[in-house]
């Protein structure tokens, strides 16, 4: 339930178009509405400003299908993360407007255009390899409602390829950094910005980088101040981060 959807809702039990019971029904389902297999949480969009997000990981795509029955019943936008085609197919058979973002492996009903904020989250990926789990920190804070501006494949191996963005950086008001391999991409923007950075290691390497763990130590061990540190392929909770931040 977002603050439009219960500000109507107020609205109608005012002007008399439904029932005081009426509306306590509807308010009877908060804070969630308990499916069984799920219990859908209609109260996070009113608590934090932004409504439940799926991860579709581990869930077939009929649960999918009915966690999004009852929270586009509420909400004007819908996020499923991690979604294969399968699970974008399956939400599409219940609303039309539904986007696929294959990079991202991000499947969202867009049922109103998000006013966008003018301060820039800037997503910077080490590699190429990176990409994946930058654009899904990029659709993500898109679609919370902030413009990104995307820097990609610009690691240390050539840094010169960083210094050609440095203007998109600077301008920025958060910074995600996606780095695999050894992870230092992170330490080096955070050393050029005076604006917080969000470091998101990822499992891309070879063996002794250990799934992304010796990223993710990298990150934490950073001298450069400014730096939180995400989990590995953690590119959903950067976004979430970056957009907290960014509507201050």
């Amino acid at each position: 339930m977002d603050m439009e959807y219960l500000r109507k809702l107020l609205q109608d039990v005012k002007n008399g178009s439904i029932s005081v019971e009426g509306a306590l029904g509807d308010l009877k389902k908060l804070p969630f509405e308990d499916l069984g297999f799920a219990k859908v949480d209609h109260h996070r969009n009113i608590r934090n400003g932004y409504p439940e997000v799926i991860y579709s990981e581990g869930k077939t795509v009929e649960q999918v299908q009915e966690i999004v029955k009852k929270l586009i019943e509420r909400n004007n936008n819908i996020m499923a993360t991690r979604a294969d085609y399968k699970i974008y197919e399956g939400i599409k058979e219940i609303i039309n407007d539904t986007v696929y973002y294959e990079k991202a492996r991000i499947a969202v009903v867009k049922k109103r255009e998000v006013l966008k904020s003018k301060k820039i989250v800037a997503v910077v990926s080490a590699g190429t390899s990176d990409i994946p789990v930058a654009e899904e920190a990029a659709i993500t804070c898109d679609v919370m409602g902030n413009t990104v501006e995307r820097v990609y494949d610009v690691g240390v191996a050539g840094i010169h390829r960083l210094f050609a963005k440095s203007e998109t950086i600077m301008k920025a008001n958060v910074l995600i950094v996606v780095a695999g391999m050894e992870g230092a991409l992170a330490s080096v923007v955070s050393g050029l910005v005076d604006k917080p950075v969000i470091a998101v290691p990822t499992s891309v390497g070879y063996g002794a980088s250990f799934g992304g763990l010796s990223a993710l130590l990298t990150m934490l061990n950073s001298c450069a101040t400014g730096i939180g540190v995400v989990n590995i392929d953690n590119g959903f909770g950067a976004g979430c981060l970056a957009s907290m931040i960014n509507r201050e």
